[in-house]
């Protein structure tokens, strides 16, 4: 099965087989609340109309080494967010459909910074390109601080399905050996990691259907647990527990991509290792995490509060 084929069978889960269309943008960051008894499905996301976009700025050579970067009114210093799409690491999905959510954080007082990374397919990602362009989007932040007026001692990092295994993963990444090939020589340090119905066992979450995002992992790390030990423990989040950085995850008890249970299961064993972390559910599904609304966006705003209060 193609890469394609791949991706337009794992959202069947809950819309109509296909890949999001080219949306108009729109001034009003936040759409109206959904129902509570319905689950935003991938296409409703999608298309809703995208607002201005930020400030395009490279972080690398490659096409897909950069970020949109939005400043909230005001003179700064300005706390950062670093916001990760999802769409199981592969390349047939990108970055815009957390714009909704970016807009909408920059209106809140926070500067946001929604990278796009080298993913599975056309763009050339996995092992180790992914992981590397990952923390230098993060690192690039200390360039483009100053001309921004960027507050580095409070950055934090969400982001949403396998971006949420990403920002798990940067958090960590200052506590991987220093010869790690995906560490980075300076790691910027992070204030808070909030996962957004995140994946968070690379090991446990490759056993699935052949023809859903779980069957992104081994492609992604090149291998199996039993034949690249040593990518997994440096890259899943559950392997690298503690993490030493506080932790939101926010999930959707109706989730049928990333099991409500197996975030559980991750805070659970966080908790046991002695992180700081809240789990804060609601009564949703998948793709709800990633919009301005309801529930999901209330647990977002108070999550922000807290990992960049002052």
């Amino acid at each position: 099965m193609t890469f394609r084929a791949l991706t337009i069978a794992l959202f069947a889960v809950t819309v109509q087989a296909g890949c999001a269309q080219t949306a108009k943008p729109s001034s009003n960051p936040v759409a109206d609340t959904p129902p509570p008894d319905k689950m935003l499905s991938w296409n409703e996301l999608s298309n809703r109309p995208l607002p201005p976009a930020g400030e395009r700025i490279a972080y690398g050579g490659d096409a897909s080494q950069f970020g949109e970067l939005r400043l909230p009114q005001g003179s700064g210093p300005f706390p950062v967010l670093m916001l990760i799409h999802g769409g199981c690491w592969l390349s047939d999905f990108d970055y815009l459909y957390m714009s909704h959510l970016a807009a909408a954080i920059t209106a809140e007082g926070y500067a946001t910074w929604t990278i796009e990374y080298r993913r599975l397919g056309a763009s050339g990602g996995g092992w180790p390109q992914t992981f590397l362009d990952a923390g230098r989007a993060l690192d690039a932040l200390r360039d483009i601080a100053p001309a921004h007026h960027l507050d580095l001692q409070r950055v934090a990092v969400a982001g949403h399905s396998a971006g949420g295994q990403l920002a798990l993963w940067l958090a960590a990444r200052p506590r991987l050996p220093a010869g790690s090939e995906i560490r980075g020589p300076d790691p910027l340090p992070l204030r808070g990691a909030i996962g957004l119905a995140a994946i968070t066992d690379l090991a446990q979450y490759r056993v699935g259907p052949a023809d859903s995002c779980h069957a992104s992992v081994d492609p992604l790390l090149g291998g199996t647990p039993e034949t690249q030990p040593q990518r997994y423990a440096q890259t899943s989040p559950r392997a690298l527990l503690p993490i030493g950085v506080r932790q939101w995850l926010i999930q959707g008890q109706r989730d049928p991509i990333v099991p409500a249970n197996s975030v559980s299961d991750y805070v659970q064993a966080a908790q046991r290792a002695g992180d700081t972390v809240t789990e804060l559910r609601f009564d949703a599904g998948h793709f709800d995490a990633a919009a301005p609304d309801g529930e999901a966006w209330k647990a977002l705003q108070t999550a922000l509060k807290e990992a960049l209060a002052r």
